[in-house]
């Protein structure tokens, strides 16, 4: 993996003794869950994502929110919830990924959440479709300290990029990644760290090259290539791309399609990390984009009570007895990748 200096060397800053510990005590008890076969979970989660809105400007046809097709509640977070939740967790947390379903930028409180999380000292990393990176919110989010900056760029012509990012213009996406480069180097800021995120599917994977010049061009930091989740794949899809390098699926002999990795049953997610959504309710990862799997509710409990509760025991009881039972599982190829 490329090394990027001022980027690591920032997220190690964020370390501190407590954090150090709590990462041993959770990293040790999912060693000892697989070796055991029966679920122990120490210590606290030291990554989470938080929704700061279900709402999207765009229409992508692989997403709940731009396909508008949500079954749970929709809404913005809001910052009192948010500054209470990350005042019961900032101890031991390490980064927050500040988006799930939606567009972040759309939540008029979002940058100023950013900001009390890095004044916390947690490195804070959002995605955005960059379409509300105007200059006035480019240089509010340099300001905000916000640490990771994911641009999502599926195209490098017009054409080719509104094939997935429906309603949405290039155009914007450039020009707003070029207002954050702007006013890091006006503001001598070493953060945001940058990066260019290409979900590659059929009909832009020959712009693979060319996403990696334009980045250079705008003087973004690092461009990531990201395999794409379909819905519809047991009888092929035309996402899938035809560069099986960056497919999640393969043919099999019978003319249907199956997830190219082994579902294996234990996950690591499951013990560090966690996804809260806008108005409160924890479920196990970002694969439960609907929240079927509610574990809990943060305005009726603490997270301590809850991230250690039977219910919480319950799913990880469920998982290491068969990820193929579970639907949120089936389809997922990002759970044991890191610590398995």
């Amino acid at each position: 993996m490329p090394f990027y200096k001022d980027d690591t060397l920032n997220f190690i800053s964020k370390m501190r003794p407590g954090r150090l510990i709590n990462m041993v005590k959770v990293v040790s008890s999912f060693y000892l869950t697989k070796w055991l076969k029966k679920p122990i979970q120490w210590g606290m989660p030291f990554t989470i994502s938080i929704e700061p809105t279900t709402a999207c400007n765009l229409r992508c046809p692989e997403c709940p929110s731009g396909l508008r097709a949500f079954t749970r509640p929709t809404g913005n977070l809001k910052e009192d919830f948010f500054k209470n939740t990350i005042n019961e967790l900032y101890k031991d947390l390490v980064y927050l990924i500040f988006y799930f379903q939606g567009e972040p930028y759309i939540n008029p409180k979002f940058l100023d959440m950013v900001r009390f999380a890095h004044e916390k000292g947690i490195y804070t990393i959002t995605s955005t479709n960059a379409h509300f990176l105007n200059d006035a919110n480019a240089k509010k989010t340099i300001e905000s300290g916000l640490d990771r900056l994911i641009i999502s760029v599926d195209g490098t012509t017009q054409e080719v990029y509104e094939s997935y990012r429906k309603a949405g213009k290039l155009e914007n996406v450039l020009q707003g990644a070029r207002n954050v480069v702007k006013w890091k180097k006006k503001l001598k800021s070493k953060t945001p760290h940058i990066i260019f995120q290409f979900l590659v599917v059929k009909p832009n994977e020959h712009q693979i090259p060319e996403v990696y010049a334009l980045a250079e061009e705008i003087g973004v930091d690092e461009v990531k290539l990201k395999t794409a989740q379909v819905y519809d794949y047991e009888h092929g899809n035309d996402l899938i791309p035809t560069i099986k390098k960056y497919a999640r699926y393969e043919e099999k002999e019978d003319g249907t399609w199956r997830v190219k990795n082994e579902l294996l049953n234990h996950c690591w997610k499951l013990w560090h990390s966690c996804v809260i959504t806008w108005d409160g309710m924890v479920v196990p990862c970002c694969f439960d984009k609907d929240a079927t799997h509610r574990l809990g509710d943060l305005k009726k409990t603490s997270f301590r009570e809850l991230w250690h509760s039977d219910e919480y025991y319950d799913f990880r009881r469920k998982l290491l007895k068969g990820r193929d039972q579970i639907d949120i599982c089936t389809n997922c190829t990002e759970g044991c990748k890191v610590w398995a």
